[in-house]
């Protein structure tokens, strides 16, 4: 027999009924090896903890960029489709992908009937003729991603709410300003300075509190009338809680996800690990948010407080797939030391908006 072949069934002779049902076994695993692996059924998106992503967020498109902004859409698209046998690299918001998809296959076994797991959909402004071509990279990196929205040029802001959308991952910032309006939780993603791993098995997800989790109340203390106001402000109201920032049901859903964890006496394993990382200081302002999150029912795994000190080094220890803070400044440092970091366009420390719109891309997400 050739290598390769399927092995040669052979009829039962005389004492030889118990040789034969192995032979048959056999060939049949062999053609069950041959068939394509099914990948799980799509959750329903109302039942699960739902992901959109664009595509430059989930794979690098510079050179495309390029084109459309010195070319024009007409030779973007003729190149796309030139290229369309060619998978993209992976973006910024590529690991984290890869994490949500981790903590599915372990959320699978653990409940096989169960809805409540991530959900990725890929959202683009892209024609459908691209299309192709992301299709194709996402099957190269063996990626589930079975929603796409695909707007052909218009935003596809109005849409993400028909999708019950969680989180926004977009590297437009003008795209994630208006989900924010729309009161979608969303954040721009940069691209780190340079590559650190981060881990496989455990999804790990950092989050500044003010202007993030918690409105930015004590952010406008501090802009209008300095840090001892604040300090004051907040033991006066040390048990009130914040109001929620915009990425509250964001952590609320990640916790819902790790109980189903807790719940089978994996807290110690659990493949979902979160992180407050923020610059209040513990001794003068750290009792209100924690005692924020607690009045919410809600925790975080870590919580750091650097009481001004720079977020980078202490995230290049944590090496999340993901940090969200509200001010560029912080979203720098984070990046120069390897972390996949996102903008909050949300609070006082925002920059006044443009009044012109740039011209955007087809990609431009």
């Amino acid at each position: 027999m050739e290598s390769g072949e399927p092995p040669e069934p052979r009829e039962p002779g005389p004492g030889a009924e118990t040789a034969a049902v192995p032979r048959w076994e056999e060939a049949k695993t062999f053609y069950d090896n041959l068939t394509p692996k099914k990948k799980p059924k799509s959750p329903k998106p109302q039942n699960a903890v739902t992901i959109a992503v664009s595509s430059r967020a989930l794979f690098r498109m510079d050179e495309e960029q390029r084109i459309y902004t010195e070319q024009g859409v007409e030779e973007y698209v003729r190149y796309q489709l030139e290229h369309e046998n060619e998978p993209f690299s992976p973006g910024p918001a590529f690991p984290f992908v890869k994490a949500l998809e981790s903590v599915n296959k372990q959320l699978r076994e653990l409940y096989p009937d169960s809805e409540d797991i991530f959900d990725i959909v890929l959202v683009t402004n892209n024609h459908a003729q691209v299309g192709v071509r992301l299709i194709n990279s996402i099957n190269h990196y063996d990626l589930f991603i079975e929603r796409f929205c695909m707007t052909g040029g218009n935003s596809p802001i109005c849409y993400l709410k028909a999708y019950h959308t969680n989180l926004y991952l977009s590297a437009d910032a003008e795209k994630v300003r208006e989900a924010i309006d729309e009161g979608i939780a969303a954040a721009t993603v940069f691209s780190p300075s340079r590559d650190v791993a981060v881990s496989q098995s455990q999804l790990r997800v950092a989050f500044d509190g003010d202007a993030v989790l918690f409105s930015d109340e004590s952010e406008r203390i501090v802009k209008a009338h300095g840090l001892d106001r604040f300090f004051e402000h907040e033991k006066a109201h040390e048990n009130k809680p914040l109001a929620q920032g915009p990425l509250k049901g964001f952590l609320e859903a990640l916790g819902r996800l790790q109980k189903k964890f807790y719940s089978k006496g994996l807290r110690l394993e659990c493949p979902i690990r979160t992180y407050l990382v923020t610059a209040r200081s513990a001794a003068s302002s750290g009792a209100r948010a924690l005692k924020t999150l607690r009045s919410w029912g809600l925790e975080t795994d870590e919580a750091l407080f650097l009481a001004g000190a720079p977020k980078g080094p202490l995230l290049e220890k944590i090496r999340p797939h993901i940090f969200f803070d509200d001010q560029m400044f912080h979203v720098a440092g984070a990046q120069e030391m390897g972390t996949v970091a996102a903008h909050v366009p949300y609070g006082v420390a925002q920059t006044p908006r443009r009044t012109v719109p740039m011209k955007q891309a087809p990609a431009a997400q």
